[in-house]
């Protein structure tokens, strides 16, 4: 291939390559040159070298000025190249003019930054959201169980967006400020008859400091009597002094068996005695025949008194029985 047709080539390839970029630049900058909105043509070309896409920034750019805002394109790929969403702050802007709230692009785009939706605080400023909270239960003094239930009417505050704590937190206060409450409550009556108490309280503790958001009301949506917790904790308490109890008069009836069984053990060894002693009798009376310490009319004598101690016994035994045989 020849220089001349290599060269008429790169020339072709360049002009289709500038009629690209040119022709699909060309419509958004005659859409913007109509709609009073100035975007020069070089721009639009060029944010394609910057990694901006051209037709969000140009219909962005549009929506601007036809709501009367001046906000240059610079600002707004400055946003977009550092992670912010264009076209949401935008609408932010629009919605807080029409509204009549202040809200500078600076501080928008802060508020987009820091991950918050500030379309939607926008609209929550002009439109205020109601968050219900959970069921919270508190007990009372008297020791009764009360639930309730909470709506809390909040309105963005646009100036503490940026650094503000979130529902999270209002949430945990207002049912903070639901346990003091009923727990400072002297009866579960009281609380009842007077549901109101409850919101007007928690509203005194200025519970919106701090967050993001202004508190407009507190509404208690409902209240329910639960358990009865005094009488719970009076009843454990005496089932586990019931237990205890039962514990040392098992501990006391095992010392007594041990006793018991003790004092029969020296029982048998007093009879173990007892046997031995007499066994040795014998031996004795024979040793006392020997060194004739005993006679024989001394063992006769010995032998009559136990027949007659037998005989004795024998007779009173048969008394008994007879005695008995009567009654029965």
């Amino acid at each position: 291939m020849s220089f001349n047709a290599i060269l008429l080539l790169v020339l072709v390839v360049a002009v289709l390559v500038v009629f690209f970029f040119i022709g699909s630049a060309l419509s958004l900058w005659m859409q913007a040159l109509i709609s009073d909105a100035h975007v020069g043509l070089l721009n639009i070309v060029f944010m394609r070298f910057r990694k901006v896409p051209p037709k969000l920034i140009v219909e962005t750019q549009i929506m601007a000025v036809k709501a009367g805002l001046e906000i240059n394109t610079d600002t707004l790929e400055s946003h977009y190249l550092a992670g912010g969403n264009v076209l949401r702050v935008v609408q932010a802007l629009i919605a807080a003019d029409k509204a009549n709230i202040p809200l500078p692009f600076k501080r928008a785009a802060a508020i987009d930054l820091a991950g918050r939706n500030v379309l939607e605080a926008v609209q929550m400023s002009v439109n205020p959201k109601v968050i219900e909270t959970p069921r919270v239960s508190a007990v009372a003094k008297d020791g009764i169980q009360l639930t309730a239930i909470t709506r809390v009417t909040v309105r963005a505050n646009i100036d503490r967006l940026v650094g503000g704590a979130g529902e999270e937190t209002v949430l945990a206060r207002v049912g903070e400020g639901i346990v003091t409450t009923i727990g400072s409550a002297v009866n579960h009556k009281q609380v009842l008859e007077n549901p109101d108490s409850i919101s007007k309280r928690v509203l005194e503790k200025g519970l919106d400091a701090g967050t993001a958001f202004e508190i407009l009301s507190i509404d208690i949506a409902d209240v329910d009597v639960g358990k009865n917790i005094g009488a719970v904790l009076e009843t454990d308490r005496a089932e586990a002094d019931k237990k205890i109890a039962q514990a040392k008069a098992e501990e006391r009836r095992a010392m007594a068996i041990a006793a018991e069984q003790e004092q029969r053990a020296k029982v048998q060894e007093m009879r173990a005695k007892v046997v031995s002693a007499e066994a040795e009798i014998p031996m004795a009376m024979a040793d006392a025949f020997r060194k004739g310490q005993l006679g024989v009319m001394d063992y006769y004598r010995m032998k009559n008194i136990l027949a007659d101690t037998q005989m004795r016994e024998s007779l009173g035994t048969q008394q008994k029985d007879s005695g008995k045989d009567r009654a029965s």
